[in-house]
Order: structure tokens, then sequence, then C-alpha cells
């Protein structure tokens, strides 16, 4: 048994089959076909079952899979730590998010401190961020669910109310505020069943024993903004989300208690990358002060990455401890 067996074993099983485990590696598919059946021979055991579309990891390929993936984190997690020079300048992230104005802030100030930072960003519900997690198509997360895999490595990052979005032209537009009693009977626009948003919004409505009218569904945050802004409903948004719009108003629903909670999540494998455990410690050092602030105010003793279990990085938690509006860049790890 190789490294070379291994890793092509592993790639077959991260991308669900040879023709395209080949493309992602350039070699040839016949060539990594060869690998995993010698690796199969000279242990005896079948790791995939062949499928017309691609394999399936067979019980025991499902638990050498496991192992690989540990492997080659390890293997990644020493390659970054040795390529000082390459981790201060910048590295690729590839981040799944459930909303783009949070990751904007987190990504603007680690590239000030990482110029040569390069990254893709995929959007999608918070169910949606956990399986591309999972599934080894984003290095970390930002996600209004707490997942509760095991593999997974979670951070709290910040709580957010809801509020409600309306066209400036709106009956409403004048108010500073609503309560949950006002909505009864209106049309709305969500998100799909999924949608943390939507989710909290519901409970709310159920705590307070209110109804509202017909539901238009929206796949995306731009869709529900887009037929709001059409006049076909009321929206639904996270306080600090909403940004600015000159068609619309945002309401806050003051007597929304349930509040949308939002956690930075990656692999617990991965965690201490260097790149991962830097996106983390900025995006806890850029938000958490605004909660932290305000259980200072209550127990008057301030709080600490020691009091919170935090492992960011000390430099990072010096600098970055302005709010998200003005916050300076992360210090090089």
């Amino acid at each position: 048994m190789s490294i070379k067996q291994l890793r092509a074993f592993h790639v077959v099983a991260l991308c669900g089959g040879f023709s395209r485990a080949a493309r992602e590696i350039s070699i040839g598919q016949s060539t990594l076909s060869s690998q995993v059946r010698q690796l199969e021979a000279l242990s005896g055991v079948r790791l995939f079952e062949r499928k017309q579309r691609g394999v399936v990891l067979t019980p025991e390929g499902q638990t050498l899979f496991e192992v690989t993936r540990r492997l080659f984190a390890a293997e990644s997690e020493a390659r970054a730590f040795l390529r000082c020079d390459v981790r201060r300048a910048g590295g690729h992230l590839r981040l799944a998010a459930d909303g783009a104005f949070h990751p904007v802030q987190i990504l603007t100030n680690l590239q000030r401190d990482r110029p040569q930072l390069t990254f893709t960003l995929s959007l999608g519900n918070s169910e949606q961020v956990i399986e591309h997690i999972l599934n080894h198509r984003a290095d970390v997360g930002i996600t209004a669910r707490l997942p509760a895999d095991r593999r997974l490595h979670a951070r709290p990052m910040l709580s957010m109310g809801i509020g409600v979005f309306v066209r400036a032209d709106h009956d409403w537009a004048g108010r500073s505020s609503l309560a949950m009693k006002d909505l009864g009977g209106r049309p709305f626009v969500m998100r799909e069943r999924g949608s943390v948003t939507r989710e909290v919004f519901e409970r709310n409505l159920a705590a307070h024993s209110v109804g509202v009218g017909p539901v238009l569904e929206a796949s995306t945050p731009e869709g529900v903004r887009e037929l709001v802004a059409g006049g076909f409903g009321l929206g639904i948004v996270a306080d600090r989300e909403f940004g600015y719009d000159s068609r619309l108003r945002f309401l806050p629903l003051t007597d929304a208690r349930i509040l949308i909670e939002e956690y930075t999540v990656c692999l617990d494998e991965r965690r201490r990358l260097p790149l991962v455990r830097d996106f983390m410690a900025c995006a806890e050092s850029l938000f958490r002060p605004v909660e932290s602030r305000i259980t200072d105010n209550l127990t008057k003793e301030p709080q600490t990455a020691a009091s919170t279990g935090s492992d960011s990085s000390p430099a990072c938690q010096r600098k970055c401890t302005s709010t998200p509006a003005n916050a300076p860049p992360c210090p090089s790890s």
C-alpha cells in the first residue's frame, strides 16, 4: 500500500466518481482506476460500489475515507505551516455563507493583512452551508444553524434580531418599528423552507399567536428583495443584514424575542489550518465584542479569550476589536 494509492482512493471518494477525480488532480482516468484497484487487491477489501453514474463508498470504504480525511488534512496543515511566507501573504479560502453581508466585512479585514488572499464565496441557506463544509466544497462557513454533527467545529459569532422591510411608499414606511400583532393577515415574501430567518420568524409568530396572509417564496435574498420592491408583500430580514436600498424601508420588530444566532463553522480536523484559524479569529474579534460589551455592562467583568474558551490569535484579539464598520485589519499570525 502506498500514499499514492491512498490519495487516489481519497480523491475518488471526495469527488464521487473516477472521471471527475481524474480531472481534479489532472491524471488519466485509467491510471487513477488502476491505483484504486491495486489498493483493493492488496488489502482484500472492496472500497467502492461501481454504479452507472459514479461510485458509492462501501461501509469499509467509508471507514477508510474517515481515516484519509484526517491524513490529508494533517498533510495540508503541515504544508501550510512550513510555507509561512505564503501563509502570511495570502492563500486561497473557500467560504460558504447564508448571506453576503458578514462575509464581506470579514474578508475585507483578512485581505488587508493578506494582500494576496484569494477566495470563492458560495451563498445558500444554512443547510446548504453545512453540506458544503461536510462535502469538502468549502473550508469554512457562516451559518445560522448550530450544527449537531460531531465532525464540525462551530464558534458563536453574533446574535441578530429580525424585522420587516416594506416598499418606500408603503403605509408603514414612516413608522419607526412594528409589533408582531401588526403583521396579522399581511402577505409576505419569504425564503424557502430551510432558511433560518424564516424559521425564526415563524417561531416568533407562533409565540404571539399571529397568523400572516399569503406567502410567496423566493430562493435567494435578492429574489425576496426584488419581489418586495415590486409590491408582492412584506419581507423579513435580520436587522444587521438589511443594508441600504432606497426603494425599501426597514422596521424592527420590537417584541420578536427569538433571535437569529450566527456561527462560524469548519471541519474539526481543519480548525487549526492557519487560514481557517485566522478567518474564525477575525470573525470573532469583529462581531463578538459587540455581544461582549452587552455582557460586560451587566456583569462588570471584562470578557477575555480565556474566559470564552477561544483559541484566537492574541494579536488578532488585540487589533480587531472595533465595530464592524471601522474595524482594522487582522495582524499576521
